[in-house]
């Protein structure tokens, strides 16, 4: 059966050769694969770290995000992009999505401002973005920062632009082994405010200044004080170089995965069962297929006779008990009962 996810990895032949280095924490290729990605976003202030979870929150602890605050989100979402918001004493306030692109429904969020959120967090559900723009001006309006969360959404674009620099106020994205680029595990931030991210540095690192931590002896001194909380989020050598290998081919993989895409448009074209997932200023990244399906259940398994590996993806995560938050929301509902994603990876040729 062929696949919804897919590791891709690339020759990495000096993996051996830095694992016996002795120099196997954050160093020149982490530097070389934090340029690598500046260069494709065309952006200065992006930082990598160990984990996606740590992306997270170095993000919210960078904005001052403190125990008790409330962010507003959307429940169509990886529980990797919401467990994290638990787990520093975040309340997450339940959003409604738009029930054509499973993305963040503008009108909601304008409606759930009274809840004086501090953040907006804004998932583009399955490599689809969402409506940015509009996002983005009701953040502005009311002074709170948004958070484009792109965990499945590399290389996604917004009227021309890749998300990451789109003009949101933070960016994340997911390098875990089923996305693009894989790292074995990690994540990227993107500030684009410059004082906002060289404070990031400092949070991914413990609230460490390297500059300043030791003294001539190269013992730790006792007069660099550590004044913000931290992580330890700083990449491993051998994910970075990984990263820099995969970044040789995301291009070209990228480019397979639009032509998957328009494939099976044409293959939909004609069809009254479905509604392929279609925001007119957004070009996906397809990292799956996503339609909407008069009966789900049955176009699942349907594919999967036909040997496609067809899937719901995530269920929404207002319905787990560990947010306390099992609101009803119409557009959630109505999207989820309709959406199906199918196989549109690099591996796959139509």
């Amino acid at each position: 059966m062929i696949p919804l996810y897919k590791p891709f990895m690339p020759e990495v032949p000096l993996v051996n050769e830095i694992l016996h280095s002795g120099q196997l924490a954050y160093g020149k290729y982490g530097r070389a694969f934090e340029d690598v990605l500046r260069e494709y976003f065309h952006t200065p202030n992006l930082l990598v770290t160990n984990t996606f979870n740590m992306a997270i929150l170095v993000a919210l602890e960078t904005l001052g995000l403190e125990h008790g605050d409330t962010v507003l989100a959307s429940p169509m979402a990886c529980l990797s992009s919401t467990q994290p918001l638990l787990s520093v004493g975040l309340n997450v306030k339940w959003v409604d999505v738009d029930p054509r692109t499973g993305t963040l429904c503008p009108d909601s969020v304008r409606e759930n401002i009274k809840y004086n959120p501090k953040v907006i967090i804004h998932n583009h559900y399955c490599g689809y973005i969402g409506f940015i723009d509009e996002i983005n001006a009701i953040g502005k309006e009311f002074g709170i920062p948004v958070i484009d969360d792109g965990i499945e959404a590399f290389g996604s674009e917004y009227k021309g632009k890749l998300l990451g620099n789109t003009g949101t106020d933070v960016t994340f994205f997911s390098f875990n082994p089923v996305r693009l680029p894989n790292t074995l595990d990690g994540g990227a931030v993107i500030f684009k405010d410059k004082q906002l991210y060289e404070k990031s540095l400092l949070v991914r690192d413990a609230g460490i200044d390297r500059l300043k931590f030791r003294d001539e002896l190269g013992e730790i001194n006792p007069i660099c004080d550590i004044r913000i909380k931290g992580h330890s989020a700083t990449p491993m050598e051998v994910n970075t170089y990984i990263g820099i290998q995969q970044m040789k081919f995301v291009s070209i993989l990228l480019e397979k995965q639009r032509m998957n895409g328009q494939k099976w448009d044409n293959y939909f074209k004609n069809s009254k069962d479905i509604i392929s997932i279609n925001n007119p200023d957004c070009s996906p990244n397809y990292w799956v297929y996503g339609m909407l399906a008069k009966n789900k259940r049955i176009m699942i398994e349907d594919f999967r006779k036909k040997g496609f590996y067809a899937s719901g993806v995530h269920i929404p995560n207002n319905l787990y008990s560990v947010f306390n938050s099992p609101d009803y929301m119409p557009g959630v509902d109505d999207f989820y009962s309709k959406f199906v994603a199918l196989p549109c990876g690099w591996w796959y040729e139509r």
